[in-house]
Order: structure tokens, then sequence, then C-alpha cells
């Protein structure tokens, strides 16, 4: 079980690292498609990709996986539909890091609406990330000076913190490749969908150039990030809880800030150092002092039953 949790771990950081380097792709796509269009062919793609990998286990799709399927994907929507509407007005660093802080939000929505413990140097862990991602958010004359980007991503946040919570309540009842594929799906198909409503709502008119930089940011998201991606996330997820998966893909940030450094030349400041230094101390902290994660395997459960 102890090989399994670590195998789970090196998952979700590999996630991370994925995660993270896209953020400059997305940046750069949005100069060539709208929001919702990109949305769509990502995702479609990315449903069309998995069917194939998982064909065999798109056999045991039936209605209580479809409901499933059909929920997870809907906070993956609201999470990405916000993330990338906000990433439009945003730096690539600035809206990992508000990403980010859905390590903060997952054990405050277990703690809120669940029944499961959660134990003192997890929340000491939390906060320090919480510190952390104030530091590299908030400007130095205060939270005036905020993006407007930077609150439209704090919304997509809280979405993939439901969205990890989610996975693992049905991770357990449905196969890896049927979740993975039903959540995707339904990413894809509630894309398309929006692009008329806010075409005739005169909020987003529908926008696509065949960009090379388009090209490759669609199948690197698609393939890399989506594919391979949430499908090593559902794996994972089977060994650890969601509170241990948050704090891991906290990572996520670090990498985009390193991306976008390398690549686009994000300047970084001391603020941004002291709060990705705290970031790493919440990090560690929690997976030092932290109780073993809770797995499928294990006496705890991963989330506590529904009501």
């Amino acid at each position: 079980m102890t090989n399994k949790r670590l195998r789970a771990d090196l998952a979700l950081l590999f996630c991370a690292m994925i995660w993270g380097a896209t953020f400059v792709a997305v940046k750069d796509a949005l100069a060539d498609a709208s929001v919702f269009v990109y949305i769509a062919a990502r995702f479609a793609l990315s449903a069309v990709v998995i069917a194939i990998v998982f064909w065999r286990s798109l056999s045991e799709i039936n209605p209580q996986a479809i409901w499933a399927g059909a929920q997870i994907g809907l906070f993956m929507f609201g999470g990405y539909a916000f993330q990338t509407t906000g990433l439009k007005s945003t730096t690539p660093s600035k809206a990992a890091f508000i990403t980010g802080s859905s390590v903060v939000i997952v054990p405050i929505i277990l703690a809120a609406f669940g029944k499961r413990r959660i134990t003192p140097w997890i929340w000491a862990g939390a906060l320090a990330a919480m510190a952390g991602l104030y530091f590299l958010t908030i400007p130095p004359e205060g939270i005036g000076g905020l993006n407007r980007g930077d609150p439209i991503v704090l919304c997509g946040a809280v979405m993939f913190a439901l969205h990890i919570i989610f996975v693992a309540r049905y991770i357990e009842s449905h196969s890896v490749g049927a979740l993975s594929f039903l959540q995707v799906a339904t990413t894809a198909v509630l894309g398309a969908l929006f692009i008329p409503v806010l075409s005739v709502a005169h909020i987003e008119q529908p926008r696509w150039a065949w960009t090379g930089s388009l090209i490759f940011a669609v199948l690197v998201t698609s393939i890399g990030s989506t594919v391979i991606g949430f499908s090593f996330q559902v794996w994972a997820q089977q060994y650890t809880s969601p509170t241990h998966t948050a704090i891991f893909i906290s990572l996520e940030p670090v990498f985009a800030v390193l991306t976008s450094w390398l690549l686009a030349r994000e300047h970084l400041g001391g603020r941004v150092l002291l709060g990705a230094a705290l970031i790493f101390a919440g990090i560690l902290l929690a997976e030092l002092k932290g109780p073993a994660p809770a797995a499928p395997e294990s006496s705890e459960p991963v989330v506590p039953p529904a009501e």
C-alpha cells in the first residue's frame, strides 16, 4: 500500500508539472481564439483521445457512471471556464498561484460540509500556503490593485476544489477510463453550448485563427494536460485523499512561474519569491507532519459518505 501511495504522489507531482507548464501556452493561444471555442476544441480532442485509449472502459458506462461523470465534468468545466477567462486579463504566474488556492479551499469545504476531521498540521500547511498566495497575487499597494482577471480565476479555484472532492467521491464506484472520458466529454459539450449563447448575448464572439501557437497549445493541453494529467489524477486519487491531492497539486503554480520566467521572461520579484517560499513551507509542513493519507483500502474513507 505504501508503494501505491508513493506512485500516486509521484503521479500527482507529474500532473502539477504538466498543468503548470501550460499556463503560458494557453495565454498565448487566447490571442488567436475566443475562450469557449478554445475550451470546446481542447476538450473535444481530449475526449476523442481518451475514448481511443480507454475504449474498453466505455463498455462499463451506465446511467450511474454518466451521472457521476456529469457532476465531475460540470466542476471541471467551471474551473476551466473561469480560469481561462481570467487568464485573458492577468499573467500566467498569477493565474497559476490563484488556482493553487484550492489547497486551502479543499479542506475548508470538507470541514464545513463533511464529517471528516482535518488535522491541525494540515490546517497549518494550508494557512502557510494561503499566506504565500497573498504575497504572490496581491500587489504592494493592496487589494485595490488586484487585476480584474484575478477574482475570476479565484472562482475557478473553487470549482477545481470541488472537482477534486467529487472525483474522490465517485472513483471507488466507477472505472478510471469511464470517469476520465465522461468528465472531459461533459466539459467539451458545455463549452460548445456556451459558444452560441455568449455570441447571442454579445458577451463573447467566437474566434479561431489557425496559427502555430494555437495548434501547439491545443495539442499540449488536450493530450498532455488533459488526457495524461487528469487520467493520472483520477488514478492517483484511488490511493490518496482530497486534501493530500490538493497539497501536491499546489505545486502547479511553482512550475507555472518557472515556465513563465523561462519562456515569457516574466519578472519574479522578492514578493513573489517570498510567496513561493511560504507555499513550499506549507506543503512540507503538511507532508512531513500530517497523517498518512486516507485511501479506499484504509479504515478511513476518502470522503464522507453522501447524506
